[in-house]
């Protein structure tokens, strides 16, 4: 084995050592640094094109439907027209005189702005000339319809002045879902204000709050000013941003404001508390008119629920009110380079985790870990209404992991089967195996450490090998020896052993080495296999002499002596010349036990044993007892056996 080890250092040094002990040295960067910059690159690239933005705004919704309920508004107060309204008024659409009454009593208990969410072009009798002058109070905010044509259009009632009628137009985001507030948009000759912008404003003039144009002909209100979206602002990517558009900021699902039907205020049995001072809306919240559209709040386990326009309409007026009054502020977003940053470093941190942790449990805890504290800053921030991408950066650690795991897959199977290729000339595949996966430690520092472990040793040597040296030329007992050493290695690797060395004609194996056999069980089962290897390469040998003596050749006698006890192992030498060393009492024993009493050979392979090996064998061996012999060099008798074979079962 030291021609092994050798051959580990300075073959496999270069390509390997780098990469098993010094994870992050400059050139193994290289190959994490180009798959950071593909990844982000090419999640950049489907980003741009769109792909990315359904899932973005799924977990926009997500966030939004995680958010605590703030509760309901209290400047605003919404008068639902429900089914059953519709049933008790016996007539849909609601006639111009109820829709009036409602307004006259509605106006009667002194609101800020009565906003009336039903188209009335034209006119719905009885009550007609009552509703046109209803709609005379310059309190009353109708709506129009802008469409998305001409056709399409619905214009307001001719008797309303236009600087209190606003559209009603939502804009719907491709996957169906409300997530935008067109505050104005332009026909090409005038600017038109939303329907939740005309209230909201209202509101402001009666409290004397400032409104004006910026430079950049955003508003400002009382120092907010209302930042337009953009087509790429957070999550949307290529949007039609035309116009006057903010995200909406959705206040609750269902509490958006305090609510009372048609019903209730033809009664008066509305409180007054409700109304003074505060915006009203009128709407129909009736499912049969189908004045519906989902939100973030619509996906449900129980499929999708729409949510009413005049409550949309609610939530948009609400949050500009809040934005000015209550210091909430509007969504903000990060800037093109800082998101191209943030996918970035999502993709450095999914690539280190992957290329530092060797332990695939460990690996995808880490991963789970950084998935949810990705996931918790940027709720963290949308709690701050901060709006950043969550699944591009999650795409870009889970890909760039995965990128990196296949790669330090790809390269350590390489390595392995560099390094297999070496170790399986002189080890068993098992034993192979087993030096593989302890490589990080046994090439941290460059030595194996040394160890004392229990193992069996086996010493061969050839019987008068020198008489043969002398009669044949070295180049044919070369090539003769080489067949012999050749054959009994092919039988220790067999049996999962380790060549430590060639000494001449003879060999030292070792079973039980690189890996500790620490329990009575493997223990047994080295010393089990050492035995039979012997056996082994015993059977062989009439064979392989009958082939040499065809080919006129000498054949060979061998003796073998076997011992199971302690040893050290571990690195002999130094930087010029390193081998892998096996020293201790029990390899001088095994020597002896070799060696002893030569002139007993009866066949042509001699296996002499100790005590404390036949101890491990289980008496599945036919032994011979050659009783307490003293071996050179010790002072204490030796209990030696001759091994026959195999016991027959």
């Amino acid at each position: 084995m030291p021609k092994f080890f050798k051959r580990i250092y300075h073959k496999l040094g270069e390509r390997c050592w780098k990469q098993l002990t010094h994870s992050f040295a400059f050139a193994d960067l290289q190959p994490l640094a180009i798959t950071c910059i593909a990844v982000t690159v090419t999640l950049l690239g489907v980003r741009h094109l769109g792909w990315l933005q359904p899932l973005e705004l799924k977990a926009f919704d997500l966030m939004v439907q995680l958010r605590p309920d703030p509760g309901h508004d209290p400047r605003l107060l919404i008068v639902e027209i429900t089914e059953q309204d519709i049933k008790a008024f016996k007539i849909w659409p609601i006639s111009d005189r109820v829709l009036a009454k409602a307004i006259a009593e509605i106006a009667r208990l002194e609101p800020i702005a009565i906003g009336l969410d039903i188209i009335r072009d034209i006119p719905y009798e009885p009550g007609h000339a009552e509703l046109a002058t209803q709609l005379k109070n310059p309190k009353v905010f109708p709506i129009t319809f802008r469409g998305s044509s001409k056709y399409q259009r619905v214009p307001p009632n001719p008797y309303i002045p236009e600087k209190r009628v606003g559209f009603n137009d939502l804009v719907v985001d491709p996957d169906g879902i409300v997530r935008r507030n067109l505050m104005s948009a332009g026909d090409g000759k005038k600017t038109l204000f939303s329907f939740s912008t005309r209230l909201a404003f209202a509101y402001f003039d009666n409290k004397k709050i400032e409104s004006k144009a910026t430079e950049k002909n955003e508003f400002l209100v009382d120092k907010v000013v209302f930042a337009k979206l953009h087509s790429n602002s957070g999550g949307y990517e290529n949007i039609d941003a035309k116009g006057y558009q903010i995200l909406l900021d959705y206040r609750s699902p269902k509490n958006i404001a305090e609510t009372v039907t048609l019903t209730q205020v033809f009664e008066g049995k509305v409180d007054p508390k409700l109304v003074k001072g505060k915006i009203v809306l009128i709407g129909v919240t009736a499912p049969t008119v189908k004045d519906v559209f989902s939100t973030p709040y619509s996906g449900t386990k129980k499929g999708n629920i729409p949510t009413a326009g005049v409550l949309i309409h609610a939530t948009a007026t609400s949050q500009i009110l809040s934005a000015v009054l209550d210091g909430k502020g509007l969504f903000w977003y990060w800037d093109e380079w800082q998101e191209i940053l943030w996918i970035a470093v999502w993709s450095a941190v999914g690539g280190c985790l992957a290329w530092r942790v060797e332990k695939s449990l460990n690996l995808i805890a880490l991963a789970l870990s950084a998935g949810g504290s990705l996931f918790g800053f940027t709720f963290f921030l949308f709690m701050q209404q901060g709006w950043i991408p969550v699944i591009a950066p999650t795409l870009a650690l889970l890909i760039t992991a995965g990128v990196a795991v296949i790669y330090k897959y790809e390269q350590s199977r390489q390595q392995q089967g560099i390094v297999m290729k070496l170790l399986g000339q002189q080890t068993s595949p098992a034993i192979a195996n087993a030096l593989w996966k302890e490589r990080v430690h046994l090439l941290e520092s460059g030595l194996l450490p040394g160890q004392k472990v229990t193992a069996t040793i086996i010493l061969t040597d050839l019987q008068g090998f020198s008489t043969i040296c002398e009669k044949l030329p070295a180049e044919v007992v070369m090539s003769w020896l080489n067949e012999y050493l050749s054959a009994m290695a092919q039988e220790v690797q067999a049996h999962q052993g380790v060549i430590n060395k060639f000494t001449g004609d003879g060999m030292l194996a070792v079973f039980g080495v690189p890996i500790p056999r620490t329990t009575p069980q493997e223990i047994a089962e080295d010393a089990r296999l050492a035995v039979s290897c012997a056996l082994a390469i015993s059977a062989r040998l009439p064979q392989m002499n009958q082939n040499w003596s065809d080919r006129g050749l000498p054949g060979a006698k061998m003796r073998v002596g076997i011992f199971t006890g302690p040893v050290m192992v571990g690195s002999l030498g130094g930087t010029t010349r390193l081998e892998y060393g096996v020293i201790g009492d029990s390899v001088n024993i095994a020597s002896r036990l070799e060696s002893c009493e030569k002139h007993r050979q009866e066949d042509t392979c001699r296996i002499l044993i100790a005590e404390e090996t036949l101890l491990h064998l289980a008496d599945k061996f036919e032994v011979e007892s050659w009783g307490a012999l003293p071996l050179k060099g010790r002072e204490q008798k030796v209990n030696v056996y001759r091994i026959l074979g195999m016991k027959k079962k």
